[in-house]
């Protein structure tokens, strides 16, 4: 028997999740179960999933902390120092709303991106600066926020209208 690293098993996962679309990506997909069984928690204790964004050129994977009560949306990512390319923090809503934040105690830029309940990309406020009190909202109602590191979604070239998909 050939015993495969736990991570090469997650990077397969990940690319598996690639073909799921829609905001409310969750089925009983085994791949995707399975790998939302090998993901721990977060440092800061919150539950991470695989989440993906199709732009026209490519797909791009990343691990998102999930801030699911409203006390875990209150802090999001404050006071955190560094956060790596491939990470995230979603923010799912029951009902759609228009959405806004702020950057108070957030030490560093971000791209906040407001998704819609069919997944798609409403818009992103690119950028936005540390410790602003400034709202930064959507246009529209949204489902979901999808937070990721500052210009990571220029870099990407991730922008309205892309797919963003997760278990």
């Amino acid at each position: 028997m050939i015993k495969i690293p736990k991570a090469v098993t997650l990077s397969l996962a990940l690319l598996c999740l690639t073909g799921l679309s829609g905001c409310n990506a969750r089925t009983g997909d085994t791949a995707a179960a399975s790998l939302q069984n090998e993901l721990p928690q977060s440092e800061a204790g919150l539950n991470q999933v695989a989440l993906s964004v199709q732009t026209s050129d490519a797909t791009h994977a990343f691990i998102v902390e999930v801030a699911e009560t409203p006390a875990q949306q209150a802090q999001g990512l404050m006071f955190r120092t560094r956060l790596a390319p491939d990470r995230g923090m979603i923010f799912p809503f029951p009902v759609d709303r228009v959405a806004s934040f702020w950057m108070k105690n957030t030490v560093i830029p971000l791209d906040i991106i407001f998704v819609r309940r069919d997944g798609t990309i409403e818009s992103i406020a690119a950028n936005t600066i540390p410790y602003s009190l400034a709202p930064v909202s959507s246009n529209e109602p949204v489902a979901t926020v999808l937070e990721i590191a500052g210009g990571r979604a220029a870099e990407l070239g991730i922008g309205p209208g892309d797919r963003v998909a997760w278990q």
